[in-house]
């Protein structure tokens, strides 16, 4: 079963019959590019002509190169939406230019999102912009089209990302780019201490657990959901204060996490606990539980990325702030960039941002250093943040 992406309005039932007897021909066209996943989204004109180019590349990068189904969904939005701009307004992708992708990009700046009623983002805009040069990136390279104005024109779409520029020259060169939109970046602003004592106490199982696991390991959601079981077990025998984790990064790239023995006895105890009585309660009642997910929910299914990201915010605001699943992982970054600054300074042998950006998973430098400024910016959180949070006798 295969899902259609189109905004567009449906003809009459007879035009549909008519206009869907080419598709048959054209499915030869993509026969190479089988098998697609099923769920694989086809993206569609108003008259029910695949948009071959762009299926192509949604092919190319979930199939061939395996990226996750967040990406080729996040994909899929952004040619969606683009083809269907191209084509309410008459022009053709192949010849879709620069002029084209500004009008594109200020749409979205002058006009509120039709999906959530609230004005875009700017972080949203920049996303959607670069989403439509790496496709022409990749039409001209797989020779799609010949050339286009829009093909090497990414390293247009920096952003500038000064907080406070040393020279003005700086900025003024970073607003030079043609499609760039100014964005300040916000800077992780950690848990402290008793917030986050507050929100493991507010939480339910297994919610409560998964939360700690990105407090005390820096885990991604879709890299705490893909844990199975074993991952843990075979670790709970060894006697050792911490154990390595091995998990399946962003972007399908391994990596590990180091948790520590009080979090595997933790987990352990939930695997023979509530996850079992889930499991067991799920078969009498003739569902399906045969998957080894390591978290589950009370109905015996895996634990779902919305529901968990609903079930922090929720517990935050009960408590009192704002929460989400990503400042939990930026709780552990800035906390653990705290200490191995500390020891830096003490006289320890070790390069602290390249610890954190191999636990963190992150592929560039830069984007943990973004940490490194949080904690530097508030003494107040710094000073929190090296609290015993994560102690044995927490």
């Amino acid at each position: 079963m295969v899902q259609i992406i189109r905004k567009a309005q449906l003809p009459d039932a007879s035009e549909v019959i008519d206009r869907l007897r080419p598709i048959a021909a054209q499915a030869h066209a993509i026969a190479l590019r089988e098998p697609r996943p099923a769920g694989f989204p086809l993206l569609f004109t108003a008259d029910c002509q695949i948009i071959e180019p762009a299926v192509a590349f949604l092919h190319e990068h979930f199939v061939q190169r395996a990226h996750t189904a967040d990406t080729l969904r996040t994909y899929a939005e952004i040619l969606d939406d683009w083809f269907e701009t191209l084509e309410q307004n008459g022009i053709r992708w192949n010849d879709a230019d620069a002029v084209d992708l500004v009008a594109y990009r200020n749409r979205m700046v002058s006009q509120l999102s039709g999906h959530t009623g609230r004005p875009y983002q700017v972080t949203t805009i920049n996303h959607r912009v670069r989403g439509v040069l790496r496709f022409y990136e990749w039409a001209v390279r797989t020779k799609w089209l010949e050339s286009s104005p829009l093909a090497g024109r990414s390293t247009d779409f920096a952003l500038a990302r000064q907080q406070r520029p040393a020279r003005a020259e700086t900025s003024r060169a970073a607003d030079h780019s043609l499609f760039v939109l100014r964005q300040f970046e916000p800077l992780p602003r950690p848990l402290v201490s008793d917030q986050a004592r507050e929100l493991l106490a507010a939480l339910q199982p297994p919610y409560d657990l998964m939360a700690r696991w990105q407090i005390y390991t820096g885990l991604r959601v879709s890299e705490l959901l893909r844990l199975d079981v074993k991952d843990v077990s075979a670790r709970r025998a060894s006697a050792a204060s911490h154990h390595t984790i091995d998990v399946m990064r962003k972007g399908r790239k391994p990596g590990y996490v180091i948790a520590s023995a009080s979090l595997i006895d933790e987990t352990a105890g939930y695997i023979s606990g509530h996850r079992r009585a889930w499991l067991q309660r799920a078969r009498r009642l003739g569902r399906e539980a045969a998957h080894s997910a390591l978290f589950i929910n009370a109905r015996g299914s895996p634990a779902g990325k919305n529901a968990y990201q609903r079930v922090i915010s929720a517990a935050g605001q009960a408590s009192g702030f704002k929460a989400t699943t990503h400042l939990l992982r930026a709780t552990f970054a800035c906390m653990l960039l705290a200490r191995l600054e500390r020891l830096a300074s003490e006289g320890a042998a070790i390069n602290p941002l390249l610890i954190v950006k191999v636990l963190m998973g992150h592929e560039r430098i830069e984007t943990t250093d973004r940490y490194l400024r949080a904690i530097a910016v508030d003494a107040c959180v710094l000073k929190d943040v090296l609290d015993t949070l994560l102690s044995e006798a927490a």
